[in-house]
């Protein structure tokens, strides 16, 4: 038998707007990929320990383990997989109507953009699709690249 774990700060249950990068490694292979919380289909916005669990459901009618099955597209078994989850957030509270939850969304969805093309370019294979690239020139956007690339060189250590 092994044992497994799993810390994680309590914070990350907090709901809201954020941002997170999944790091997975299979042996010598390793992916990012990246996400945010507080999407289209509603106007609620969760926290990433909650899409932790979402991301990685290896049911077959599992809907929203876009994770999981970019990695499966990508030549990954999840069962065999190492991760790391990076969280910034909330970067935007959880919003009381469907009209002020797209106003944010819409704000945070371009970071999210950003972030991926700007990891991308940074040398990492990002999974999944992103839209265009985008350029997201704000100190908000600065602040969350550079505290990526911080915990993304920290971790690889």
């Amino acid at each position: 038998m092994r044992i497994h774990e799993v810390r994680f700060e309590g914070s990350l249950l907090e709901r809201g707007f954020w941002l997170y990068v999944w790091r997975v490694k299979q042996e010598s292979r390793e992916v990012l990929y990246v996400g945010r919380t507080g999407d289209s289909s509603s106007q609620f916005a969760g926290s990433p320990f909650s899409r932790l669990g979402q991301h990685l459901d290896l049911r077959s009618k599992a809907t929203a383990n876009m994770l999981f099955r970019n990695l499966k597209q990508g030549g990954f078994d999840p069962v065999r997989c190492s991760y790391s989850l990076f969280a910034v957030g909330p970067l935007y509270p959880e919003q009381e109507t469907l009209s002020s939850h797209r106003k944010v969304r819409d704000l945070v969805a371009p970071l999210e953009s950003a972030l991926a093309w700007q990891l991308q370019a940074d040398g990492y294979r990002v999974l999944g699709s992103h839209g265009k690239a985008v350029v997201a020139k704000s100190d908000m956007y600065e602040e969350v690249l550079r505290s990526f690339r911080a915990a993304l060189k920290s971790e690889a250590r």
